[in-house]
């Protein structure tokens, strides 16, 4: 549910609302599940995302790598959610004007 509304909250734009959120919501789940859980690499992601979406893109890009590295062990290199993360890093580094490694 927090999730959901954090996401909601960056959809619209609430960033620094989204964030505790996001944060709080991760924490329970690297406890609860673990950190190679596919919901948990889900809400990695989500925060690495909107970091990177706020321009805290040092603190966005070790979650993007963290989402990235356990989605192929978990699912695979060829999974959609593996190639979204593949393109989040990309996008992430061309933002932060590291064209060359993105």
């Amino acid at each position: 549910l927090a999730n959901n509304l954090a996401l909601m909250l960056k959809n619209m734009g609430n960033y620094e609302e989204a964030l505790p959120l996001f944060r709080d919501g991760l924490a329970g789940y690297r406890h609860t599940y673990g950190a190679g859980h596919p919901e948990t690499l889900i809400r990695i992601n989500n925060l690495g995302n909107l970091l990177c979406k706020m321009g805290n893109f040092e603190e966005a890009l070790p979650l993007c790598k963290e989402a990235l590295e356990g989605r192929r062990e978990s699912l695979g290199d060829k999974h959609p959610s593996t190639l979204n993360s593949i393109n989040n890093i990309g996008v992430l580094l061309k933002d932060m004007g590291k064209k060359e490694e993105a």
